[in-house]
């Protein structure tokens, strides 16, 4: 569902976040990150933070399920840019970054933890994995999107499903769009646990 979404609307959603500054969500992922570390954008999108990811000197790649965000993402990011989704993504090596911004949001919630199980086996002993969830605890659908809210309690849930996954860091944002002020954001720093 959410896919036709972006297929159908991809150019007006690039133009709505493309260029949003999330310059303060970079420096809290990248402080975790050393000089050209390889770095994951798990649906990716527009491939505006691959772009900036790329321009910090980290090693880059991409992925989206949209096949027009990844021609999208290919051409802004200049990254390899794979169209996958987060239940069949597979990769020759673990990262030391994952950025899954505002993507996780339409894995079905019945499938949550096995994504964020799949995400931390491509994530290196010491890598760091970002996500970004609507705040709530609601599943619904609007506007030919799924979205899974999720808020402390919820995600602290989907971690204990996940052998070696711990919370580093969770807080909340608000949406940095103009138009959407009144929307919050549940941030949260994953790592493997001992």
């Amino acid at each position: 569902m959410s896919v036709e979404f972006y297929e159908s609307n991809a150019d007006t959603f690039i133009a709505q976040t493309v260029d949003v500054d999330m310059a303060s969500l970079y420096q809290r992922f990248c402080k975790h990150l050393k000089p050209g570390a390889s770095v994951l954008d798990a649906g990716c999108g527009s491939g505006r933070d691959a772009l900036a990811f790329s321009r910090m000197g980290y090693d880059v790649v991409a992925f989206d399920a949209s096949p027009k965000m990844v021609d999208a993402a290919s051409k802004r990011a200049g990254v390899p840019v794979y169209e996958m989704t987060f239940e069949d993504m597979k990769f020759d090596q673990p990262f030391d970054g994952i950025w899954a911004c505002a993507s996780l949001l339409h894995v079905p919630r019945i499938h949550l933890s096995e994504v964020f199980r799949n995400l931390a086996s491509f994530l290196k002993p010491t890598g760091v994995l970002y996500a970004s969830f609507k705040y709530g605890e609601r599943e619904r659908e609007k506007g030919g999107r799924y979205f899974n809210d999720l808020n402390e309690q919820l995600l602290a849930e989907h971690l204990e499903d996940v052998p070696g996954l711990s919370a580093l860091e969770v807080w909340i944002t608000e949406d940095r769009r103009p138009d959407r002020s009144e929307e919050r954001w549940l941030n949260c720093l994953m790592t493997h646990g001992d």
